[in-house]
């Protein structure tokens, strides 16, 4: 069975950095894009960031380019996504998603995790 658990979340001051690391188990990141998404209060569920798993290719929605870095760490079988220069717009849920289209989203993506929570104080 698949799992994917997202750790690393907290709160931040503005201007702070937090990484987030989404681990999988009985499953291992190797089809087609492992992706970030972020779903804040009263707002749609967003891909923020998406990496191919093949070529290692990053993707960046435009409001994070710069800011966050998606990475994957095939040995330790786990995603990360690097965030810096946080702002309050960043806070929300965040969720890795895999085995979908880097411009997929979410409901494209095959496995799913619950979500770590990142709230970024003015």
């Amino acid at each position: 069975q698949v799992h994917l658990t997202e750790s690393g979340g907290g709160s931040v001051q503005a201007g702070g950095s937090l990484t987030l690391s989404c681990a999988a188990s009985g499953y291992t990141f190797s089809n087609r894009c492992a992706a970030w998404f972020r779903q804040a209060p009263g707002k749609e569920r967003e891909g923020v960031a998406a990496i191919d798993i093949f070529d290692g290719s990053p993707h960046y929605v435009d409001s994070v380019r710069g800011r966050f870095t998606i990475s994957m760490d095939n040995a330790k079988n786990t995603l990360s996504l690097r965030m810096s220069s946080l702002t309050p717009e960043d806070t929300a849920l965040y969720s890795c998603a895999s085995d979908g289209p880097c411009a997929g989203s979410w409901d494209d993506y095959n496995y799913w995790g619950q979500g770590t929570p990142v709230t970024v104080s003015s």
